[in-house]
């Protein structure tokens, strides 16, 4: 416990260095963060295309389509502003040789990489999503169950699990490769098609993106959990595989780290 309350204290400095930092420039802060809204509203763009003469498509009407972007715009907030600012920057670290001043400091330094930084200003768009999902379920005519609810938020954590775990392995790769930033790319570039319920890909994409890369996990599991038609099976089947990943993940960082060529070696 006391070892928990030591992180705790350093994630809770981390996170306050970073908002500080932001609100330096009180305007910068307000523009980023108006900026980041309009992008978010240019993605509903393609699902009105979409469902424009199509009421319902794959099992899924426009209404309930809206709550997996909910959920795809949570998620990409927490993304850029809590998993990408920090892992990024040890890509640079990695490549200049100096990790070593993260490796000497008296903590996990996978726990440190991992907080360094946070962009504050992403936070807006969890308002968004919270207005997309009162859209959708103001569309619906009925909000969610106390029981859905609950399983979503522990679906919540499940995505934010492996939302991690995946960006963790792509980073892993900057051990071994000099340049990883089309890998990184090409993980945002996967990451856009959680927007969509997996239901509407077929044969190897709807698989792929179910267990090999797990959109399906992350954004049309919690989606059915709030809209009340998730099976306990998939709940379970969610939270175990989140687990996997992470312990995955783990176990790629620490054998990718024991192979670091330091500055001064």
């Amino acid at each position: 416990m006391r070892k928990l309350g030591r992180y705790l204290r350093l994630l809770r400095v981390q996170v306050r260095s970073s908002v500080l930092l932001g609100l330096q420039y009180r305007a910068d802060f307000l523009i980023d963060g108006a900026i980041s809204l309009c992008w978010t509203t240019t993605a509903l763009v393609p699902l009105f295309v979409v469902f424009h003469d199509r009421p319902v498509i794959a099992g899924w009407k426009f209404a309930e389509a809206l709550v997996v972007v909910g959920w795809f715009t949570l998620l990409e907030a927490i993304l850029e502003g809590a998993i990408n600012p920090s892992l990024t920057a040890v890509v640079e670290h990695i490549r200049k040789g100096t990790l070593d001043f993260v490796l000497l400091k008296p903590a996990d330094a996978q726990f440190l990489v991992s907080t360094a930084r946070f962009e504050p200003w992403r936070s807006t768009n969890v308002l968004t999503a919270l207005a997309i999902w009162t859209v959708a379920f103001v569309r619906l005519g009925r909000g969610p169950s106390p029981v859905g609810v609950l399983a979503a938020l522990v679906l919540l954590g499940s995505a934010t699990l492996l939302l991690y775990s995946l960006w963790i392995l792509t980073v892993s790769a900057a051990f071994y490769v000099v340049k990883v930033d089309n890998l990184t790319n090409l993980f945002g570039s996967v990451f856009d098609a959680a927007r969509w319920p997996v239901q509407i890909f077929r044969g190897v994409l709807r698989w792929v993106f179910t267990l090999v890369v797990p959109l399906a996990l992350m954004t049309t599991y919690p989606a059915e959990a709030l809209l009340g038609r998730l099976s306990p099976l998939a709940l379970v089947g969610s939270v175990a595989g989140a687990g996997a990943f992470a312990w995955l993940s783990r176990r790629v960082w620490l054998g990718s780290l024991a192979r670091y060529s330091s500055a001064s070696s």
